[in-house]
């Protein structure tokens, strides 16, 4: 078997457009259900799909389908994909940090669900500043 290269490993799990996001919302809301995932971040049908299939198949992300009328399911991170968000936070905050100083503009709900005090604490100064502009 050829050896792995680390880096290339994790970057393959929390590769795609749409994966560290859902990670995050799901660490925040506890779980998420597909639907009202789809509707809150715009996201289409096919990519939500592909991108939970594909942490469910990395072990980051359970699916749990609850055999009721209308069909229910829930998504909800495993051990591994909690083991994930400290990491994902670093990224987080070392991204805002980055577009602010390149005067870019941040997506405004990326304060929205980061709400946390740990968020608060590193970010204070930029959230400051963005509430400030939002109020003028």
């Amino acid at each position: 078997m050829e050896a792995v290269n680390p880096y290339h490993f994790v970057t393959n799990c929390i590769s795609g457009k749409w994966k560290m996001t859902l990670l995050h919302h799901i660490h925040h809301y506890g779980k998420i259900r597909f639907n009202e995932t789809k509707k809150t971040l715009k996201v289409s049908e096919k990519v939500l799909s592909q991108q939970l299939k594909e942490l469910t198949r990395d072990g980051l992300v359970e699916r749990i389908q609850y055999n009721t009328i209308p069909l229910k399911v829930e998504y909800i991170l495993t051990p591994l994909g909690e083991d994930l968000i400290p990491a994902l936070d670093i990224l987080y905050v070392w991204s805002i940090r980055r577009l602010n100083d390149l005067n870019l503009p941040i997506d405004p709900d990326a304060f929205k669900v980061h709400t946390e005090k740990k968020y608060h604490e590193q970010l204070q100064d930029i959230m400051d500043e963005y509430m400030q502009n939002k109020i003028s």
